[in-house]
């Protein structure tokens, strides 16, 4: 990867299109999980300090062209400011006469932020003219959006083919831990994989047994592999008429050389609720009338027994119902084990996509592992292997005047 960065461009008095995701958690108009506007203060302190003028553009959800007023950014101002800790302005367009008076009314450190992105067909059909319109906001543009990346859209992709453009620091710090940990890590690499089904991470798991050298399945994809070697899953989550990929991704395992680790226990019940009455079995002695909601304690033993001698990590869904109490502990303890080794310093642990940061936040070690990556769909497709629109303009681009 060969990308400039913030630390690339003079910035002194320059007017910076600064691309972000502040797609945030929101409920009847408050924050309710402030992680990506947080991550984005280092890139905001530079540019800052360094005289930028900073027009930060965004998306929210998820409008159909036009304005709509559930969706409008408006409402994020008090919470960039509090993070942040400058002013911010709001412009109530991100293109057109009104965006371009308030770009221009902005003094060296000041910063705005554009209305919704989304409320133009433009910006997702990445619109040549839509995609001019925004150019002539600004003479750099900054990309600090990865979890936005795998869109080819007018903010994303477009711009970096019209403008001097660099990556900020949080996309920066993903691009480069992300690349540690598939493209060229420390081994030997465990991979610990969970989530509901394995039919959204077919490509994820064919992809990744050709690069680890452990794969610890969880979840109820798990069922699913076991299925497909003729193990009782009785009432647990599975998806029967994917036995065949999972019998072709067990194939390429052996064939790559990565071991393919399942539960060698389950706890087991008849009726799901919190603290409903539950038991612990061997996987094999799963009935046919209960159903596996975590791993087993010796379940847990085995993938601490894998971590041990491992120098890198990567992760990627919970391992049981981790969000029902007791049926968490699986998930809890296999991350905690994760952030005790990262802790030590024997292990480089990589996470993302889905609820993992919730399962990590949940376990209370979401801190403690060397990068949490908060990109959904994004980190899901770089584990595919797939190249990023975003990431790819980044390479791309025209170079600094």
């Amino acid at each position: 990867m060969t990308f400039k960065t913030l630390r690339d461009f003079d910035l002194k008095g320059k007017t910076i299109l600064l691309r972000a995701d502040l797609n945030v958690p929101a409920k009847d108009g408050v924050v309710t999980d402030t992680t990506r506007i947080d991550r984005l203060k280092p890139t905001i302190d530079w540019l800052v300090q360094h005289g930028a003028k900073t027009v930060v553009l965004s998306h929210f959800g998820r409008p159909k062209g036009g304005f709509e007023a559930e969706f409008s950014l408006a409402f994020l101002t008090k919470d960039l400011q509090e993070s942040w800790g400058v002013p911010v302005s709001f412009g109530k367009d991100c293109i057109g006469s009104d965006a371009l008076a308030l770009v221009q009314s902005l003094q060296p450190g000041q910063v705005c932020l554009l209305e919704n992105l989304r409320f133009h067909k433009g910006e997702e059909s990445n619109d040549p003219i839509f995609t001019k319109e925004l150019a002539k906001l600004g003479n750099i543009y900054i990309n600090d959006a990865f979890s936005a990346a795998h869109r080819a859209h007018a903010s994303t992709e477009g711009l970096a083919h019209l403008m001097p453009t660099g990556a900020g620091f949080l996309m920066e710090a993903e691009l480069n831990a992300l690349h540690n940990a598939l493209e060229s890590p420390k081994r030997p690499v465990v991979a610990i994989v969970g989530g509901a089904k394995i039919s959204t991470k077919l490509s994820v798991l064919d992809n990744l047994v050709r690069k680890v050298d452990v794969l610890f399945l969880g979840g109820g994809m798990a069922n699913t592999f076991l299925f497909a070697q003729g193990v009782e899953v009785g009432k647990s989550l599975c998806e029967h008429d994917m036995a065949d990929e999972a019998r072709k991704i067990m194939k390429t395992a052996q064939d790559s050389g990565c071991e393919i680790v399942l539960p060698s226990d389950r706890v087991i019940l008849k009726e799901f609720g919190k603290n409903a009455p539950h038991t612990i079995c061997p996987t094999k002695d799963v009935p046919a009338d209960q159903e596996a909601v975590d791993i087993g304690p010796d379940s847990i033993a085995l993938l601490r027994n894998k971590l041990t001698g491992a120098k890198t990590v990567l992760w990627n869904g919970p391992l049981g119902v981790f969000e029902v109490e007791p049926f968490d502990k699986g998930t809890n303890e296999a991350a905690r084990a994760v952030a005790e080794m990262t802790s030590g310093g024997t292990l480089v642990s990589v996470a993302g996509g889905g609820d993992t940061v919730s399962a990590l936040e949940h376990a209370g070690v979401a801190d403690k592992f060397t990068y949490v990556s908060t990109a959904g769909g994004a980190f899901l497709e770089w584990m595919e292997g797939k190249t990023l629109p975003g990431v790819a303009a980044l390479n791309a681009c025209k170079s600094a005047a």
